[in-house]
This record gives C-alpha cells, structure tokens and sequence, in this order.
C-alpha cells in the first residue's frame, strides 16, 4: 500500500522585516497543516531579504545561531503545533567570523534534528555570497524524520551533480532545494536541473524560489517553485511566477514509486565509483 506524505513549500515576497516574514511563514505552515500537510520547507534566508545583492558590513545584522537562535526556537514551536517537520533555511553565526548559510530540520514533535550548511558559495554580480558565507562544513546529512529521510541543498548547490549523489547515497526519500534566483541568470535552468537531478538520484525534490524584486537590488525572483518526483515530473502544477504562493502536494514517498523507479532503471547499482577518482582531484 502506497505510503503518501502530503507535502507543502513556501515562495514568498519579501515583508519589510523579519517579524512579520516569520510571522508570515507561521500563518501558511499553520494553513498547510489545516490541508493535511506533515512537512513544510521555506526559501532560502527565508527571514531575511536576499542581501547577498549587495556586499555591505550591515547585513551581518540578519545572522542567528542555529539551533539556539530566536527564529529556530520559534519554528521548533510551531513544529509543535502544527505536528509538522519543518525545513528553516537562515543565516547562521557559529561564532565570530564564522558565518553560514545554513537549514535547520525540525521533526514534527519540535525536536532539532541537525542542520545543512551550503558548499557551494557563488560570487558573482547579483550573489555576492563570499562576503558573507563560508562553505559548508557538515556533509551531506539526511535527517530521519516523521514522515521519511530527508535531505537538503541549497540554491547555487543545484547546479552541482556531485551533493545531489551523496544525498542519494545517504538514503534521500526527499530533498528541499531552497533557493533565489532570478530571471536574467538562469530561469532556463529552473525546470531543468531538479528533474534532472530527481531523476538521477531517485528520490522527490522541492524546488523552492522566492518572488518579487526586493529592497538592495534588482534581481526579479521568478518563483516557479514546484515538487518534481523520482521519474522527473512534476507532482501537480508549479507555483506562480509572480506572486507568492502555498504548494501542497501528495507525495508516493516511501517503498513505492521511489523502489519501482530504482528497480527500474537500476542507476545506483550500475554505478561505478571505482572509476571516479579523477571527479575529485584538484
């Protein structure tokens, strides 16, 4: 019998301050919860504007500790409420000059699984990230939560094969792909690369984007955030490309879909790591 998690993703426009983003986010994990939903992921820095358009010293002032900080306190809550897992994605101070960009995982009774740091850090016009991230320095975690094993990547991660294998290697049943991109830089690649990657590695993504254009910049966030399943299709239509929008989505999670697709076309076991060596020289 098919193992159905219903699933919900966030994309949403920038508020004018974190209170009231959060307090947003709150309002649509309570919202998917209502529709049934067991887990729910946000954008990337969901909190927080995508400051990365410029490189200035005051945005360090959005970073938090992770789990300790007052934005995963507060999610760990709603997680309580809701009996939802969450997938927080901030900006997280480890101590002084050590700063990440990082989501928490939350499991549905409030507990702090762990959390995913971003590897890869682009740094080109419009994503500045080297002035703020360092790369990432947790692996490729897979948390086992409530409603299955689930992973993250985050953003300009997408673009690279190699942490979307591990995670699969890992024992992914889902992964969240929080993200900002806009229209100009790679809208092409948006419904491209995560089918691609799905299909790949044999488990569901949710590839998330925010929406809108934003105070420090003038990147247009194109939103289009969808559930892509392990045969590469989207589950149900895609979200707007314009405004901000709540996706729920019932997801064939467990030893259904995901192992036909695997017995299927079988990628994992015609591997060949033992030819790979040159993938990770310098």
């Amino acid at each position: 019998m098919a193992n159905v998690v219903r699933a919900a993703l966030v994309q949403a426009t920038w508020t004018g301050d974190t209170e009231s983003m959060v307090a947003k986010h709150e309002e649509y994990a309570r919202e998917a919860a209502r529709q049934g939903a067991k887990i729910i992921g946000f954008q990337e820095v969901f909190n927080a504007p995508y400051f990365c358009q410029v490189q200035e010293p005051e945005h360090y002032r959005w970073a938090e500790p992770v789990p300790d900080g007052p934005t995963v306190v507060r999610m760990q809550e709603l997680a309580r409420e809701t009996g939802m897992v969450i997938v927080v994605p901030v900006f997280e101070v480890e101590q002084s000059g050590f700063y990440y960009n990082t989501a928490a995982v939350i499991d549905a009774d409030g507990t702090f699984l762990g959390k995913y740091r971003k590897h890869h850090i682009p740094q080109v016009k419009g994503f500045w990230e080297k002035y703020y991230f360092k790369p990432g320095n947790v692996g490729w975690p897979v948390f086992d939560t409530a409603v299955g094993k689930v992973g993250v990547y985050i953003c300009y991660d997408r673009h690279f094969p190699e942490g979307w294998r591990q995670l699969g290697l890992n024992g992914a049943q889902l992964v969240y792909n929080p993200s900002a991109t806009h229209r100009g830089l790679s809208s092409h690649l948006w419904r491209l690369e995560q089918p691609a990657a799905a299909v790949a590695n044999e488990y569901y993504i949710a590839a998330i984007n925010r929406v809108g254009v934003e105070e420090y910049g003038d990147n247009d966030f194109y939103g289009t955030s969808y559930f892509v399943d392990p045969r590469g299709q989207f589950v149900g239509d895609t979200a707007s490309d314009k405004v901000e929008e709540l996706l729920v989505r019932d997801l064939d999670f467990d030893f259904d879909l995901i192992e036909e697709v695997r017995q299927q076309w079988a990628f994992y076991r015609d591997r060949r790591p033992d030819a790979y060596e040159g993938l990770v020289q310098p």
